[in-house]
């Protein structure tokens, strides 16, 4: 209960700093010169297809660059050190991970591993005083979340979370509307995300390395958007949890419904599937609404207000959240997606599960 009552304090106490650290910011673009001067090193922990895929975004960012790998895979070792010219200095594996601590390449460890393994190699990327930035979701539960911070305040190291979202133009205009009310209070929001996952064998479906399923995966992304286009924490969630394939989905989640209210009045309808294709926001305001459709996609967002489109271009918004993770790092300011951030979501993510097994409604407050 101690440690419950130091959760619900430590949410509430950071609770307003993060999310007016959602508020878009400008990123002022360096010369040639100093892009190369300033950037930092990144070294991707895990090599699988998410992080092949930041691999690839990085080319585009002005203020980092792969410096190093951490993998179990042999052959992914050399696969990935010809094609980013990574030194063999700047590989390791998970048994000499620690030493990275003596590799001045390598600024910003960016965890890419599956669920369950989040707090160990982000502590341990703390305590080699390396910069960090974590997959969503953050850990398996709102005690392991608060470990990671703490580490990386020992060792005074910066915490971030990939949620690439927030550095959308059309999630940031999303965010200026609701946080600045200039539609009026939000009422109703409507936010779901789920597709039909293939193979049955797969990580996600282990219970001892995902913790969670479609809620963990993707419906992190509905309480994300919840949560920033109010700019206000749930105060309570209520859950129902649906199985279609028990086989396929014995150890975790396949599809769940579930409902938070937030103190201002507003309420959020959310929705996550393994077994159902949509991926949609809307927000109903005392003036009028956003929506934005293929939401939380990689590419073709698209937003929409009662008063028009929404005019913003498309931008890689992975190489934009590692250059300002970047930019914080040298700047010396909190990311707008802290590990507060995810702690907040993860808060939520406890009770819809409490609120499934109690079938009750759970307080967050």
């Amino acid at each position: 209960m101690q440690r419950r009552r130091f959760i619900r304090q430590l949410s509430s106490s950071i609770g307003a700093a993060a999310l007016a650290g959602s508020a878009p910011a400008i990123i002022v673009r360096n010369t040639l010169a100093q892009t190369r001067r300033n950037s930092l090193g990144f070294a991707f922990v895990g090599l699988g297809n998410y992080a092949t895929r930041l691999a690839s975004n990085l080319a585009d960012a002005e203020h980092c660059h792969i410096a190093g790998v951490v993998t179990g895979t042999p052959a992914k070792e050399k696969t990935w050190a010809e094609q980013y010219n990574i030194p063999d200095a700047n590989i390791y594996n998970y048994e000499n991970y620690d030493s990275i601590a003596n590799n001045d390449d390598i600024d910003i460890v960016y965890v890419v591993l599956p669920n369950s393994m989040h707090m160990e190699y982000v502590i341990r990327a703390a305590e080699a005083g390396k910069h960090v930035i974590c997959e969503k979701p953050m850990a398996l539960n709102t005690d392991q979340c608060a470990r990671m911070i703490a580490a990386c305040e020992n060792n005074n190291v910066k915490l971030s979370i990939g949620y690439r979202c927030q550095f959308h133009p059309v999630h940031q205009e999303i965010i200026r509307i609701g946080q600045n009310k200039e539609m009026g209070a939000t009422k109703v929001i409507q936010a779901d995300f789920g597709f039909r996952i293939g193979n049955p064998n797969q990580w996600r479906l282990k219970k001892e390395l995902a913790g969670g399923g479609a809620l963990y995966d993707v419906g992190v992304y509905c309480i994300q958007a919840a949560r920033y286009a109010t700019g206000e924490e749930p105060v309570s969630v209520s859950a129902q949890e649906i199985k279609t394939d028990p086989v396929k989905f014995n150890e975790v989640d396949e599809t769940i419904l579930w409902q938070m209210k937030f103190a201002s009045g507003a309420i959020a309808s959310c929705s996550t599937s393994y077994s159902s294709n949509f991926n949609r926001f809307y927000a109903a305001m005392e003036g009028g609404w956003t929506r934005i459709d293929s939401a939380y996609g990689y590419g073709g967002q698209t937003g929409t207000t009662s008063k028009g489109a929404i005019e913003a271009p498309e931008n890689n918004m992975w190489a934009a959240q590692m250059d300002d993770f970047s930019l914080c790092v040298q700047e010396d300011r909190k990311s707008r997606v802290s590990g507060e951030e995810g702690l907040h979501d993860v808060r939520v993510l406890d009770a819809i599960y409490e609120s499934i097994a109690t079938e009750k409604p759970v307080d967050l407050i």
